[in-house]
């Protein structure tokens, strides 16, 4: 089985997109992380959805994750206002690596070993300098590697 095989039609956002987009678009679909795609839909890197989390929650709850006991209930509903304005650049490092993309006729181990590099969830698969043709998760490879 090749990637183009496991590639199923994956939702993408794009650099300009807001935060608050992308955290819908995952909670929407349960998606682990979101492709980010140029304008021509090439992919530009994954976005796992731990930095939407990132973004969200507090950076003293980060950096000393008990102090987050200390903030009522109600108060802690309302942190994702909080990234309201913020687009989905805010979210990535200055610098962000190459994304994990495989080519289509890549092998059910390359994009194992794609992923595991990458140490993403998700990888896009396209051909080189092309569009995106879709998304494989961790989920779908793990269960195809299963059933073989």
């Amino acid at each position: 089985m090749r990637a183009r095989d496991l590639a199923v039609p994956f939702p993408t956002i794009s650099l300009g997109s807001t935060a608050l987009e992308a955290a819908r678009l995952l909670a929407g679909y349960n998606l682990p992380g979101l492709i980010v795609v140029d304008d021509a839909g090439r992919p530009v890197t994954v976005l796992p959805g731990t930095q939407v989390l990132r973004l969200v929650i507090p950076a003293y709850t980060r950096e000393d994750p008990t102090l987050a006991r200390m903030i009522d209930e109600p108060s802690a509903d309302v942190f994702l206002r909080g990234v309201e304005g913020r687009t989905v650049a805010d979210l990535l490092p200055k610098e962000h690596p190459e994304p994990p993309v495989v080519e289509p006729q890549a092998t059910v181990l390359e994009v194992a070993a794609v992923m595991a590099q990458k140490r993403s969830p998700l990888v896009a698969v396209a051909a080189r300098g092309e569009p995106m043709m879709g998304g494989i998760t961790l989920d779908a490879l793990l269960d195809r590697m299963l059933a073989a």
